[in-house]
């Protein structure tokens, strides 16, 4: 190539060609990740992030440096899903800080933007670990930098750029090195290796490769309103709510009575109890039986219940009349809002119900399958009306989009409580106290989620070997917190050795929230033998509805 300089034309190009590149190789990259498990991968998340930028950059009408560095930060910001599409966007967010201001680019200013995009996404990860995307995008400015250093006046741009690159594939080669998962899985990070995808992609077009700029179009966002009903046979139909104010203090034994009892005519039971009060909400045919039972423990108030099959029908007509009346009524209560509010990521109907009735104000549809992106918390957060907002992003790869939406709120207090499963998520609604303040419940929560163990049972997609395990495609995994449980060829039994994993001797709850793959029947099979294993800790079973776990377990 024969000029030293890039400016803000062939900056775009060579911007979309990487992206490109990550397009076409994100199944590759998704096949990198450690867990050989069906969800939203680090190649999806990172291309779908990228992607946003590419609308941003394909609407500019006039090309320039600074429009173009605003398009690709804003628009990979807006659309950051996953911790590597955080890390992703923060690194285009800084490398566009420190081009933004010239017309053209040199080795000096490039060394000193790779420089800004590796401090700034740095600082955005609470605690940046070596062997990642991080480490390659540092090795990558460390290069750029030193032979920005030695530069003696006749500078090559393309030998710089190729050198700076494949110093980059060599950290990349060595993070099986830093992080021991990586090595006993024989791959490189998958982060990294997308990031590598990117600049390769950018610098083939440089060098005059012929690149498609062409781009399938986005898929929507897993976004959807707590309101919203998914068709399907409804087998409890009415919704009840009530609260028993109790004429004495409630003993753990009639505790977990009455929650049987509740099991045998329902689901999806969230049941809180305090020494004066006891909080029920439970999916049944059979309302009057569950209220006659709550009359024996004291009288009754707040109590509600809701035909969800009539509503549903309702909903499936009015549906174009609803959503008016929601953005009417959203419209005319701008200056009416309330003081606390509350969005959750959630992965199934049965989850979604659980969350309404804890009061949830917006749900976001996605958790393990879609990550959902920074744009889509923005969303969220937009449409309640609140003054303080809590987030509860219920998956570890979720946090970073959440704390990033918060960094990008302007107008409310947002509080990302950093809950990393969904059976965390509902802990910490539970004990969110209203006559507590913001930061009082903050503490309280995120102390409440640290004694909840989650396990969650699935499939693994490749042969792979995990924590001297051999898996195979088609074996049946437990995954708990911080890694592989179980694995075997029978979803019961792996169900049971996970919970057997999990246990220990101060827990006195164990939640089983089946899934769509998993049916109720087999979910009171792990639930009866776990009720005998551990006779003093109380067991529910909830329809959790998610897609991909069979089921998930909470150990509190």
């Amino acid at each position: 190539m024969s000029t030293n300089k890039i400016n803000a034309e062939l900056l775009a190009k060579m911007f979309l060609a990487g992206a490109k590149n990550l397009e076409v190789k994100k199944e590759w990259i998704n096949e990198l990740n450690v867990f050989p498990v069906p969800d939203g991968d680090t190649g999806t998340n990172m291309t779908m992030t990228i992607m946003s930028a590419v609308k941003e950059v394909n609407s500019l009408e006039h090309m320039n440096m600074y429009d173009l560095a605003k398009a690709i930060s804003s628009g990979s910001l807006r659309g950051a899903r996953g911790n590597s599409g955080v890390i992703l966007s923060q690194l285009l967010r800084g490398f566009t800080k420190g081009v933004r201001d010239h017309e053209e680019a040199d080795i000096f200013i490039l060394a000193a933007a790779l420089e800004k995009a590796v401090d700034t996404a740095y600082k955005a990860v609470i605690k940046p670990k070596e062997g990642t995307i991080l480490t390659v995008a540092k090795g990558a400015a460390e290069k750029a930098r030193e032979l920005a250093d030695e530069a003696d006046g006749t500078e090559n741009l393309q030998a710089f750029l190729e050198d700076v690159i494949s110093h980059a594939e060599y950290v990349l080669s060595q993070t099986p090195e830093m992080l021991p998962v990586l090595k006993e899985a024989g791959v490189v990070d998958s982060g990294g290796q997308g990031l590598v995808a990117i600049l390769r992609g950018a610098y083939d077009l440089y060098m005059g490769k012929e690149v498609d700029l062409t781009f399938e179009a986005p898929k929507g966002s897993g976004i959807i309103r707590v309101s919203k009903e998914i068709e399907k046979e409804i087998k409890f139909g009415y919704c009840t709510e009530f609260i028993i104010v109790l004429n004495t203090p409630m003993p753990e034994k009639e505790e977990r009575s009455f929650k049987e009892f509740l099991n045998s005519i329902g689901d999806s039971i969230v049941m809180v109890a305090d020494d004066e009060l006891v909080k029920v909400h439970v999916h049944t045919n059979e309302p009057g039986v569950a209220i006659t039972k709550a009359l024996t423990y004291g009288s009754l108030s707040r109590m509600k219940i809701d035909n969800m099959r009539e509503e549903h029908q309702e909903r499936l007509f009015k549906n174009a009349e609803k959503l008016a009346q929601i953005q009417k009524a959203e419209a005319a209560a701008k200056e009416l809002a309330k003081e606390v509010g509350f969005i959750s990521v959630s992965i199934g109907e049965g989850f979604g119900e659980i969350f309404r009735g804890l009061g949830v104000d917006y749900l976001i549809e996605g958790g393990q399958t879609m990550n959902p992106s920074t744009e889509d918390m923005l969303s969220a957060i937009e449409h309640v009306n609140a003054r303080n907002i809590f987030i509860y992003p219920n998956n570890k790869n979720i946090i970073l989009a959440a704390n990033q939406a918060k960094e990008l709120c302007k107008d409310k207090n947002i509080i990302v409580i950093p809950t990393k499963t969904v059976p965390q998520g509902i802990t910490a609604i539970i004990n969110y106290a209203a006559d507590k303040s913001v930061e009082e419940n903050k503490k309280e929560m995120e102390s409440a989620v640290q004694s909840v163990k989650t396990g969650q049972i699935t499939y693994a997609v490749r042969d792979t070997h995990i924590d001297d395990k051999e898996i195979h495609q088609g074996d049946i995994m437990g995954l708990g917190d911080h890694g592989l449980l179980s694995v075997g060829n029978d979803v019961i039994s792996v169900t049971k050795d996970c919970i057997n994993q999990m246990m220990e001797n101060e827990a006195e709850l164990i939640s089983i929230y089946y899934g769509e793959d998993f049916s109720k029947e087999d979910a009171d099979i792990v639930a009866q033998w776990a009720a005998e294993t551990w006779p003093d800790c109380d067991v529910e079973v909830n329809a959790g509805g998610q897609p991909i776990y069979y089921c998930i377990i909470s150990v509190e």
